[in-house]
């Protein structure tokens, strides 16, 4: 990037920038989209407690919910916003506070069936992310499986589509 040029990318982050993410910047982004998924949870179980008051108010007692549908529906949610998020923007509300952006194996956004299977594999096996720290290429167990990264992205795409025109590398080093 030339110097008179205005980046809203510090300084000091610029080295990183397209560089595969490590294991606390990812651990956190996945904190991050856990207290989003249970802020859904929670809506939807509030939204369900309204609705059972509405019909019938004389009767209501707060919905009795097992843990086996409790579990499953969290699995569910969290398969559909992660996959709906990385198939969108390549970003879940996770990556888009720390600067992550999820690529395919050519850098690119992940196409619909990767977007939902890497999301898949990632609810049913969390633990796979610790791969990380023993992987020189900072990848998951799911991003070697499936040949995707999470690499630091903190320029919205327009700004990397400028400066792809500029002949700027925006290209991750996968």
């Amino acid at each position: 990037m030339a110097e008179g040029r205005f980046s809203a990318v510090p300084r000091e982050a610029r080295p990183y920038q397209l560089q595969r993410a490590g294991l606390v910047t990812r651990a956190a982004a996945a904190l991050i989209d856990g207290v989003v998924v249970a802020g859904l949870l929670l809506i939807g179980y509030a939204a369900w407690a309204v609705l059972l008051f509405v019909v019938d108010p004389g009767n209501f007692s707060f919905p009795d919910i097992s843990l086996v549908f409790s579990l499953a529906t969290a699995f569910v949610v969290m398969v559909v916003y992660l996959g709906l998020a990385w198939r969108i923007s390549g970003r879940s509300y996770g990556c888009l506070v720390l600067g992550l952006r999820v690529v395919n194996y050519r850098g690119g956004r992940m196409k619909l069936v990767g977007s939902f299977l890497r999301a898949l594999f990632c609810a049913i096996l969390p633990i796979g992310l610790l791969w990380v720290a023993v992987s020189r290429q900072n990848r998951s167990l799911q991003d070697s499986v499936l040949r995707t990264s999470v690499i630091y992205d903190w320029q919205p795409r327009a700004a990397s589509s400028a400066a792809r025109a500029n002949g700027e590398s925006s290209r991750p080093s996968l």
